[in-house]
Order: C-alpha cells, then structure tokens, then sequence
C-alpha cells in the first residue's frame, strides 16, 4: 500500500485513532489508594505439616513445601495461631509436671541411697599413710567429689519437700478423693454469690469470668486469680470477693492430703439475669 495514495486529512485521522486506541487501553489510578491496597492486605503464611512429591493441580496458598490434598476444604485453612491464653498449665499438662516432678525425685532419692552406699563401703582415710600416695590421694578426691554430690542432692530434696505440693482441679483431671470437697466448696460459693448479688450503685451487675481459687489443706482460701476478665472491672473484684469471704471449706480429708497440700480450682463464674450465681468447673 502507497501511502502518497492517501491525503493528508485521512493520514492524520489514522494518526488519532491509533492514538486514541493506545490510550485507551492504560488504566489511570490513584497512587494513594493503588498503594493502600497492598498496605492494608496482610501477609498470609500457611504451615503444613508434611510434604508430598505430587504437586496439586490447583494450589489454593502458597507454603513452604508442595502438599497434594489434606485438610477439610469446606472449613479452609487456618492461617494464625490461637492468642495466648491466660492459663498455661492446665488440665493435663499440670497432671503431667507434676508427674515429671514425682519421677525426677524418686530417681534423686535413688541416687542419695546409691552415694551413701558407695560411701560407706569406702575405707576411711588412714592418716598414716603417706598424702603423696597416688592412690589414696584419688580415693580422697573421689570421696570429696561423693560427699559433695549428696549434700547437694540432700539440699535439692529438702528444698522440694519444703514446697507445698498442688494439685489442680479441672474437668479433665478430676479425681474421686477431691470430688466431695470441690463439690461442697462449690456449692458454699454459688450460695455466696447468690445471696451477695454482686450491684454498683443499685444496679445489679451481670457477667461470665474465669476465676482461679487456691485453698490450703486447712480449707482457708490463699488465693484468687481472674484469669479471664468479664470486661467488668467492678464484677471481677466482686467475684474475687465472694470466692474468699465463701471459705473456710473445711479441712482435706486423710487422702487428700496425702497427695496435696492445696489445691487450684479453675471455674467459670457465670452472674445470670436471674440473680444466680452459677459455677462450672473448666480447664481455660
């Protein structure tokens, strides 16, 4: 095609329309607003928990290893951790420290009774004999290095026996020897409660909140903690309250105070619109 052919009105109309066409095709935004897109879309990690050679077809994140299916898609994926909780050693966990603790002081137990044996069966120094001796002077070192390893166990031991031993009271680790007692220690803090409506300035005041309460062996409160606030402040200190002025709960019974010399119960305090005050045992 000759571009002589055309005029040079039909040239510059073929000039605009390209023109026009290119500009078309350009999308104008606000640098502000096309910024704040990336600025308030946060930073997705997804972790999983193993890995497959076969890679999806259809990936639905992006994390660090290749995972072929898994997981419940109608519920999608969890991309963050649970926040921290105000209980860290509940339930279970509790129940297993402190059966670490048990386990660590019967094999310290066994090791005193392993020293003074080897100990006694140890001849005495002779004061006779010559210090520069090899032998005598490495049964001595031995025998120094033996009496120090048991005066620390010994200390280390007293130490543990001078603490007094908790035992936690939740739904999970519950035991039958505690039942009676939390059940009357309950009861007398519903009562409490309930006769002693918590009100400010006449109004009465209405609420759940986790409240931890630690009785000593002789059933006199030491402690209450809120570990789950109700957002009242006026509410928290009024349960704390009750669940100090609703003891003494009398004294452990033989069997339970072979296995604790207090115990930690954890309990949701729930203030009802009927002027109630309900209880329920919870391990969070």
């Amino acid at each position: 095609m000759n571009l002589r052919s055309f005029s040079t009105l039909q040239i510059a109309l073929g000039a605009s329309f390209a023109v026009h066409a290119v500009l078309l095709t350009v999308r104008f935004v606000d640098p502000e607003a096309f910024n704040r897109v990336f600025e308030d879309t946060p930073l997705e990690v997804i972790l999983v928990n193993t890995r497959t050679n076969e890679k999806p077809d259809k990936a639905r994140a992006i994390a660090q290893t290749s995972l072929a299916g898994g997981g419940d898609a109608a519920k999608g994926h969890a991309t963050s951790p649970l926040p921290p909780s105000a209980l860290t050693s509940m339930g279970d966990s509790a129940e297993d420290a402190q059966q670490k603790i048990d386990a660590m002081q019967e094999q310290q137990t066994l090791l005193l009774t392993q020293i003074r044996k080897m100990l006694a069966t140890m001849p005495s120094p002779d004061p006779k004999q010559p210090t520069s001796d090899p032998e005598a002077m490495a049964r001595e070192n031995k025998r120094k290095q033996l009496i120090k390893m048991l005066a620390e166990i010994e200390r280390r031991i007293n130490e543990e026996n001078a603490r007094p031993k908790k035992r936690y009271i939740s739904p999970s680790t519950r035991e039958e020897v505690y039942a009676v007692y939390y059940d009357g220690l309950r009861r007398k803090i519903e009562d409490k409660g309930t006769h002693n409506f918590p009100e400010v300035a006449g109004r009465k005041l209405y609420g759940e909140l986790t409240m931890i309460v630690t009785v000593n062996f002789d059933g006199k409160v030491l402690d209450t903690e809120v570990a789950q606030s109700s957002g009242i402040l006026a509410l928290d200190r009024r349960a704390s309250t009750i669940a100090r002025s609703a003891g003494p709960f009398g004294r452990f019974s033989e069997a339970m105070r072979r296995k604790a010399d207090q115990i930690v119960v954890v309990s949701r305090f729930k203030f009802t619109r009927e002027e109630t005050l309900e209880t329920q045992l919870t391990d969070r």
